[in-house]
């Protein structure tokens, strides 16, 4: 046998010796002027010797400079295949979308620089400790985004390609952070669903189904092999990843008609040609982020996200963005008012109630079909900037008169035999079909903070006739995702159950995304009479009654973190004045009022096995620290400098004081 080095050695090619130590360098002279030398930062001077030195001419060093960034992962073969895998789809093909930008910049006379934060996927850590990384990479992420734009000073603007969960979230608050700078998104689009099969989500629960004795294991194989149809493109439902595509294009940040776009096909290629010429055009016209971004701004993407039905992450994402940007950050109150003053207009993945994969939404129209429908009831600001280089006002006018509204249309129908008006309905027939608002807060004594649940996904079959889901019963405590999930699949938990999973937010977890949870209550035949609630969060693909962000969290002392098995809890959820409670009502032997209940809570401590995750990383708990001195998740889970310069300070001067000696040494 062959020792450790002669393996890893291998036979050597006597052709690596052919080497050479100096070269020509590359011809012709830079472009330097007087004023150059006696002026410009030497680093200005070495960036050109770098350019000529990758190969650029020299004799077109004076360029306008567009950095491009995105989430590439993967390393693809020029055919396509495989050298080595990215962690999803979504950032597969998000290369060929930075390629076609450069193209553009380079044709337009300008010099494009590309750089790249790939980002890890939801699906692939569910269940995992992987997901403990999750939400707190997307801050980690935008600080090296927003290095990167500052580390090219001669940049003139910037392009940001980006496609999924906190990979395009991160992008658009670090783009929104650079206030002086013309920037456009370019969503990295959509996969396609099967044409036999199951889409990602609903793959995403062969274990549970398979446990339930719901599908034999060649089933299970045979749809996971084909769940994921096309190579590129976030998910076929609308997700995170897809309503952070419907945010960034509802901002102005991204082009018109431009989210979910299907990856890899020639509109999609083209979306990112045309954010070249906006880059270039808002350059040309001294237009930056903050001409583009404005509290009007954020209320028509809060507005947009209500109608469309989107995900309840979310509610994390918009506020991070509104604080890089320096605007007003939303708080709950201007949710609860959003989502009461707006119908959801969109059927498609998973809210239904017909589920139409994200590909045909963007067929009937996408963001801008929907804002038609939203101008007309007056919900929209129409004043506000885009990168479409007009105001929305214009870009809305453009669209309904547009040869691609019509063609995108009339290719539905005969790709899909589906009428647009099917996908995208006008507020009267969304009301007939029975859409209903996307979300709702309950409070209570359980959530004296606040919590959130998708309530236009619950079961239409378990809300009463007056639009309530009602909902009291006994408490089944779990202090890890693990044990929740085996429960349900070994049949601990039954029709009647109120899972309580706690613990599990930023200090537990890093405020892990449930998704496990979520999708085996959704497919399996009781799980419709399950009630979960959770100081965690959940995947933007999970429906059912499922609510998720209550606060404060266990570990900080909430309440939900003092509940204990047999406790009874009610709930109520009205779907039509999107008002909800949460509340602990006492015992099986001993009811109380909600008023009583929370008395009883404060007297009581937490529960004996609730502790952080012995696995949570020491990034992770930095980051958890970091966001609740900043104000937790109701404010983004954002890194405040200011507040958390405060509560350093004074820390630091308690200690101080408490340790007078050390101080003075």
């Amino acid at each position: 046998m062959k020792s450790g080095l002669s393996y890893i050695i291998g036979d050597e090619d006597s052709t690596m010796y052919s080497l050479q130590t100096h070269a020509a360098g590359p011809p012709g002279s830079l472009p330097l002027t007087d004023e150059m030398l006696l002026h410009a930062p030497s680093g200005d001077l070495f960036g050109l010797s770098q350019n000529v030195g990758m190969g650029w001419q020299a004799d077109r060093l004076n360029g306008k400079q567009v950095l491009i960034l995105s989430t590439q992962g993967g390393l693809r073969a020029e055919d396509g295949t495989p050298v080595a895998l990215g962690y999803h789809t979504g950032h597969w093909e998000v290369g060929l979308l930075t390629k076609e930008a450069a193209l553009e910049i380079r044709a337009l006379g300008g010099i494009p620089f590309a750089g790249y934060v790939s980002d890890p996927c939801d699906g692939r850590t569910q269940g995992t400790t992987g997901m403990f990384d999750s939400l707190p990479y997307r801050n980690d992420a935008a600080i090296v985004y927003r290095r990167l734009i500052r580390s090219l000073p001669t940049r003139n603007g910037v392009i940001g390609v980006a496609t999924c969960d906190k990979g395009l979230p991160a992008m658009m608050i670090a783009l929104a952070a650079m206030h002086e700078l013309p920037c456009v998104i370019v969503p990295g689009g959509v996969t396609l669903p099967p044409t036999h099969g199951e889409d990602a989500a609903k793959v995403q629960t062969i274990g549970a189904r398979y446990a339930q004795d719901q599908i034999t294991l060649q089933e299970a194989a045979d749809m996971g092999c084909r769940a994921c149809a096309t190579p590129g493109g976030g998910c076929q439902f609308l997700g995170t990843a897809g309503t952070a595509q419907v945010v960034a294009e509802a901002l102005g940040m991204a082009l018109p008609h431009s989210a979910l776009a299907p990856s890899g096909q020639p509109i999609w290629l083209n979306i990112a040609r045309q954010s070249a010429r906006a880059v270039h055009w808002m350059t040309m016209n001294g237009i930056a982020m903050k001409h583009i971004l404005s509290d009007a701004s954020i209320e028509n993407a809060m507005i947009v996200h209500a109608a469309f039905g989107g995900s309840t992450n979310l509610l994390l994402h918009i506020p991070a963005i509104a604080h890089a940007a320096k605007l007003r950050i939303p708080d709950v109150a201007d949710w609860n008012r959003v989502n009461r003053s707006v119908p959801r207009l969109v059927s498609v993945l998973p809210n239904g109630p017909e589920h139409h994969p994200t590909v045909r939404v963007f067929m009937a129209g996408g963001v801008p079909e929907v804002m038609l429908h939203l101008r007309k009831l007056g919900l929209l600001d129409e004043s506000v900037n885009t990168a479409g280089g007009d105001k929305l006002s214009a870009v809305l006018d453009w669209w309904e008169q547009s040869e691609r509204r019509f063609e995108m249309k009339k290719r539905l129908l005969e790709l899909d035999n589906v009428q647009a008006d099917q996908v995208i309905m006008s507020p009267d027939q969304a009301k007939r079909r029975g859409l209903t608002s996307t979300v709702t807060f309950p409070m209570g004594n359980l959530a004296p903070e606040g919590s959130v649940i998708k309530s236009t996904a619950i079961d239409p079959s378990v809300v009463g006739a007056d639009g309530v889901y009602r909902h009291t019963g006994t408490v089944k405590v779990f202090t890890t995702e693990r044990a929740a999930v085996k429960a349900i699949k070994d049949g601990g938990i039954a029709a009647g159950d109120i899972m309580a999973l706690i613990g599990r937010g930023p200090s537990g977890t890093g405020m892990e995304e449930t998704y496990q949870l979520t999708s085996a209550l959704k497919v399996l035949p009781f799980g419709k009479h399950v009630t979960l609630i959770t100081d965690a969060r959940f995947s933007g693909v999970s429906t059912g009654a499922c609510i998720g962000h209550v606060g404060p969290e266990g570990l900080s002392g909430g309440p939900i973190g003092k509940l204990c098995d047999g406790d009874i809890v009610e709930i109520e959820i009205d779907l039509n004045r999107l008002e909800g409670t949460i509340h602990f009502v006492g015992i099986a032997e001993s009811r109380v009022s909600p008023e009583e209940g929370a008395r009883i809570l404060a007297k009581r401590t937490a529960h004996p096995a609730m502790a952080a995750d012995p696995q949570l990383p020491d990034d992770t708990r930095l980051w958890a620290a970091l966001q609740a001195a900043s104000g937790g998740t109701w404010r983004g889970s954002i890194y405040d400098v200011d507040r958390i310069l405060e509560v350093l300070n004074a820390g630091q001067q308690v200690l101080r004081q408490s340790h007078p000696t050390e101080a003075k040494e």
